[in-house]
């Protein structure tokens, strides 16, 4: 079976994009990375499962401690922020980098779940 990674659209800049219905099918595989603010993550349009919060300042410093080989999904509001941050980890030397096609604005045009952790 061919990964997530081998199933998305390649960019030139060294990374792929990855539309929602195929990220849903292989959630499994990859770590999957918010790089939204915290208000955000918890906000209207919630947050992919098991995502792990890493606002887009911090990327850098935070992924200097993350396997370069495997599979990571950046996720934000729209694909613009994750595509930046994609850029900045395909230039770190990694090399399974997948941003989120449309964000998570296009994950709930999908309908697909979302979780939201804010206190009612």
């Amino acid at each position: 079976m061919r990964s997530l990674f081998q199933l998305s659209s390649p960019r030139p800049e060294g990374f792929r994009d990855a539309d929602p219905a195929l990220l849903s099918r292989h959630l499994a595989e990859a770590i999957v990375v918010d790089v939204r603010e915290p208000d955000e993550f918890d906000g209207d349009l919630g947050h992919i499962a098991g995502a792990s919060l890493v606002p887009l300042s911090t990327v850098p410093k935070v992924a200097a401690s993350w396997d370069r080989d495997r599979e990571i999904v950046l996720v934000c509001r729209s694909g613009g922020r994750s595509g930046y941050a994609a850029r900045q980890l395909a230039a770190m030397g990694f090399r399974r980098v997948v941003n989120l096609q449309g964000g998570m604005l296009a994950w709930n045009a999908q309908r697909l779940p979302v979780a939201r952790d804010r206190a009612a």
